[in-house]
């Protein structure tokens, strides 16, 4: 891999700087990758601050005071933040400080991770100590997203339902039942059949049919970059399609790293993949699939924790290290950070 923390191709990084999301800017800053883009200060407030503050008069006229053009160090295409591989843990935040620090009012250094079981003890350490020292530099640490992975230590599926409480494992298998009625059709990204701009149309078209029923609203991916992804081999991606009466009512694309299944993206017809609890099949389907190749991991990312939870899935968090170039919103942010922390119930969670 060609950066620190990277679980994912490097192609699929690569396909981040040729295509980046909608609106988003790519940047470098010192050697590591980076990007500006608008954001939203509510994005990753605790659900019942995000709705008070929605439900504020006034609202709609100064809520976009909360929207401010800001640079991150990191890409939305990796579990982690990315860094070169021969970087100084205690100098890097006081270069990165000096290099976007003072370009806009907020940057933020996404996704660090946090004794992740994802990556090894000398990547661990040196991810501790880079904490650290944005400390030193005046970044403010929050505790970020929670990284769902299901370790793949059972023998069947059986054998995994058991680890759940009954009530889980009779919903889950009542609900599993539905895909006796779909298909399952793998595909490799880089197929010919990705030349023809129809399917890559229709693939779009179902993310897109996620991305307008998601909550919230951060990286819109663009028709190029999907183009680009399924069409490449060098990204050692797997797709599969889920199909009812031979009609595509999903599909989901994953990657094979170092032992670990991926899970990147999903695109559903709706109300059809409802339907059919899609959401329950593809789990499954999943973990049966990395399972049967050996794999150790699966990864299936940052997105509806509580639902991955339900399923059985661990987490692991991260952090960000904030920096506000205005001193007074620093004081300020250390004071109201523990509102912007919510997924940290996951790291510790168990469902009865």
């Amino acid at each position: 891999m060609r950066y620190l923390n990277q679980l994912e191709p490097d192609a699929l990084v690569a396909k981040f700087a040729e295509h980046p999301p909608v609106d988003f800017r790519v940047l470098d800053a010192a050697g590591t990758p980076a990007f500006a883009a608008a954001f939203d200060l509510l994005t990753t407030a605790d659900a019942p601050v995000r709705k008070r503050m929605l439900a504020a008069p006034g609202y709609r006229w100064w809520g976009r005071l909360l929207r401010w053009r800001t640079t991150f160090v990191g890409t939305t295409v990796s579990e982690y933040a990315l860094f070169p591989r021969d970087a100084n843990a205690d100098t890097l935040p006081g270069a990165l400080r000096q290099a976007i620090g003072r370009q806009q009012r907020l940057s933020v250094v996404k996704d660090i991770p946090s004794v992740s079981p994802l990556l090894d003890d000398a990547s661990n350490h040196w991810n501790q100590a880079f904490a650290d020292a944005c400390a030193n530099e005046g970044f403010i640490l929050l505790e970020g997203q929670a990284l769902a992975y299901v370790p793949i230590d059972f023998a069947n599926e059986d054998e995994y339902l058991a680890r759940l409480s009954s009530g889980r494992r009779k919903d889950i298998r009542r609900k599993l039942r539905k895909r006796e009625q779909v298909e399952v059709e793998v595909v490799r990204c880089g197929d010919a059949c990705f030349a023809a701009d129809a399917l890559v149309d229709q693939f779009y078209a179902l993310y897109e049919n996620v991305y307008a029923q998601s909550e919230i609203h951060f990286d819109r991916l663009s028709r190029d970059f999907f183009a680009a992804v399924l069409r490449d081999a060098a990204v050692n991606g797997v797709i599969f399609v889920y199909r009812h009466e031979e009609a595509m009512i999903g599909w989901n694309i994953c990657f094979v790293v170092d032992g670990k299944l991926i899970d990147k993206y999903v695109g559903f017809v709706y109300p059809a993949a409802r339907e059919h609890n899609l959401y329950f099949t593809s789990w499954f389907h999943n973990l049966a699939w990395a399972r049967e190749r050996g794999l150790t991991h699966y990864v299936a990312g940052w997105t509806d924790p509580e639902i991955k939870s339900y399923l059985g899935a661990k987490f692991t968090l991260t952090r960000h290290a904030i920096y506000l170039r205005n001193p007074l919103l620093r004081a300020l942010a250390r004071r109201l950070g523990r509102f912007f922390e919510s997924d940290s119930q996951w790291a510790t969670h168990e469902q009865a």
